[in-house]
């Protein structure tokens, strides 16, 4: 079986993948995970958790992180279609408050490996997009948060225009990037 390409993005650490995938007259099958392949790339992962989401078109989810014992997350697609963002949250890092964003989608076959350290959105460019998250590293209820998907000290230019977004109520009391640092 083919393995995976990894590229290494601007970003320190972070990857973007394209996937096994092999398709015929009957569909398809997607490999979003093999150990000794991400390994073999310089990714130590573990898998601990996974788990999906679904949204509909225009939902932005995000920009969300752990503050104590941050999760690393490989994100794939595999309904639908969405603009993920990336976003450098280690105070010392060389690329602290950049981000990056691609298409991920069930079409296109590619996930994100998302570091430690660095806060994760989307937006939905589908109805019943389904997002796969694959997770190292325990989950902490109690340090779970995020920064504002509009903050204007990250400046995410957004495929979309902001009174047409969809968020939940959690996701809308977020706090800044200052507010963070100050933490």
């Amino acid at each position: 079986m083919p393995g995976f390409e990894f590229q290494e993005l601007g970003l320190k650490d972070a990857y973007f993948i394209s996937n096994f995938y092999a398709g015929d007259n009957r569909g398809g099958f997607t490999k979003t995970f093999e150990k000794d392949m991400y390994k073999e790339a310089g990714i130590d992962f573990s898998l601990h958790e996974t788990f999906a989401s679904t949204s509909m078109k225009n939902v932005i989810r995000g920009l969300h992180f752990q503050m104590r014992n941050p999760q690393a997350k490989l994100v794939s697609v595999i309904a639908g279609a969405v603009w993920d963002v990336i976003v450098d949250i280690r105070p010392d890092s060389p690329t602290y408050k950049q981000w990056m964003a691609e298409v991920l989608s069930a079409d296109n076959h590619k996930s994100f490996y998302v570091p430690r350290g660095f806060a994760h959105g989307f937006l939905s460019l589908e109805d019943n997009t389904v997002m796969l998250y694959q997770c190292d590293g325990k989950y902490d209820k109690e340090t779970d948060t995020g920064i504002m998907f509009n903050d204007p000290d990250i400046g995410i230019e957004w495929p979309i225009r902001e009174q047409d977004a969809i968020h939940s109520q959690r996701d809308m009391l977020l706090m800044s990037i200052k507010e963070y640092e100050m933490k």
